[in-house]
């Protein structure tokens, strides 16, 4: 069974909320739930690809923290 939440907004989120809904032809909550969803799986879930990706770096990544734990970086900026 779904859950209820109560969500408070202000007036021009709402109105933003009610477009975007009104314009993928969903009702207001169903067009935070999938917004929300989508934001989840696409920006925070990392696919295979992405995480092979990153593992080329593992290497790199480990030195990195070593030399910050040995002390020898220095901060640009």
């Amino acid at each position: 069974m779904g859950k209820t939440i109560t969500l408070r907004v202000e007036d021009t989120i709402y109105d933003t909320f009610k477009r975007a809904a009104d314009g993928d032809r969903r009702t207001i909550s169903n067009f935070i739930e999938f917004a929300a969803v989508n934001y989840i799986f696409n920006n925070t879930i990392v696919d295979d690809n992405e995480m092979k990706e990153l593992l080329t770096f593992e290497k790199d990544i480990k030195k990195g923290l070593e030399d910050i734990k040995k002390g020898r970086y220095k901060l640009l900026g």
